[in-house]
């Protein structure tokens, strides 16, 4: 069984001008001491998807449906208290912005100690002890020292490591990384990637890490999930969605990298048009309008999620269509998938959905 399991699950804020569908029918699984990429856009979806596996949302947003389980346990309506005892001690998390979520009235000792007397049995004398510990694994210097500062004294790479050590003090089973290296400089960004990989390895935890960045996901992810307008368009291996990519958005985002093989001269592809607007969701799929190889069906209907790879999935129709010429996809007279076979043997065949 896997440690994190959602399945189908839907977030909304209901807005005055109606509900914003922000995450539309997400479902993976995350496995002990796996690291798993969400990529995609700005308001893809992937921030609520965090915020929705730890009940961290706003008003007026909230899970209208679907489950999300830790080790058997059932998140979704637990409770204030029950979460308490989730948040900070099993599953942890680093948000974006280190300067707004770090208090600039208190000092990053009483910060750090708060946080481990909050959900730890250890006094104050330990918990301050515990917190240079936690400075020192994460790389800081001096730590006692650090301790008496403010975050404002703090380069922006020191507060991301502070961040880093107030989300794993209390030795989480599982760490969100929200857009961990955003706002730092590529020099600072690859010290923090490092890092992370590092006290993964040394305290064998899991990781999901949310980031727009596809070198982050390249470098630090076992399994990437692709996702765009609160759904998932493909997902799979590190290695298959970069060397293999099947959905035409995924293909769009490999496209704008810039390579330092390519000549000089040579521009950047972007991807048309501007994300969908999720009070408005269309019939089909969300991509459609941007897509240069949309079909008719494409504007009708979404498609569903079938294999493309051992362990890769995407949800495209161009991939349905793909896989009928080669004869490893039987669809209905409505276009619907009733087989498919790898192998290329229709009869004992897998069906496509959301389940990996």
């Amino acid at each position: 069984m896997a440690m994190l399991e959602v399945k189908d699950l839907h977030t909304s804020f209901f807005t005055p001008a109606g509900e914003v569908k922000a995450v539309n029918g997400i479902s993976f699984d995350l496995d002990s001491g796996k690291v798993l990429g969400i990529v995609g856009e700005s308001g893809s979806g992937k921030s609520v998807t965090a915020y929705s596996i730890l009940q961290i949302l706003t008003h007026p947003g909230r899970i209208v449906s679907g489950s999300i389980k830790f080790n058997g346990q059932e998140l979704v309506g637990a409770g204030e208290s029950v979460m308490r005892g989730i948040r900070g001690n099993k599953i942890s998390i680093i948000f974006q912005d280190p300067m707004t979520s770090l208090n600039p009235v208190y000092t990053i000792g009483n910060q750090l100690t708060e946080a481990i007397l909050l959900h730890t049995d250890r006094n104050k004398e330990q918990a301050k002890q515990r917190a240079m510990e936690m400075l020192e694994l994460v790389g800081i210097n001096e730590p006692e020292k650090r301790l008496r500062q403010y975050p404002y004294e703090l380069s922006g790479g020191m507060r991301q490591r502070v961040m880093i050590a107030m989300a794993l003090a209390c030795e989480p089973d599982i760490l969100i990384a929200d857009e961990p290296t955003t706002a730092l400089d590529v020099t600072i960004q690859a010290q923090i990637l490092e890092l992370m990989q590092d006290l993964q390895e040394k305290l064998g935890m899991a990781i999901i890490m949310i980031t727009h960045d596809l070198g982050v996901i390249a470098s630090l992810c076992d399994e990437v999930i692709v996702m765009y307008a609160g759904g998932v368009c493909e997902r799979g291996t590190a290695d298959e969605i970069f060397y293999h990519p099947a959905h035409e958005y995924t293909k769009g985002l490999m496209r704008s990298i810039p390579s330092v093989d390519d000549d000089e001269r040579e521009r950047l592809v972007p991807i048309t048009g501007t994300p969908i607007d999720l009070l408005n969701m269309p019939e089909g799929c969300p991509f459609a309008p941007r897509c240069d190889n949309a079909m008719k069906v494409c504007l009708t209907g979404r498609a569903k999620e079938v294999l493309v790879g051992r362990d890769h999935l995407s949800a495209c129709w161009m991939n349905v269509k793909e896989g009928a010429e080669r004869g490893v996809i039987q669809t209905d007279q409505d276009g619907q998938i009733t087989a498919i076979d790898l192998e290329g043997n229709l009869g004992g065949a897998a069906e496509g959905g959301n389940e990996q």
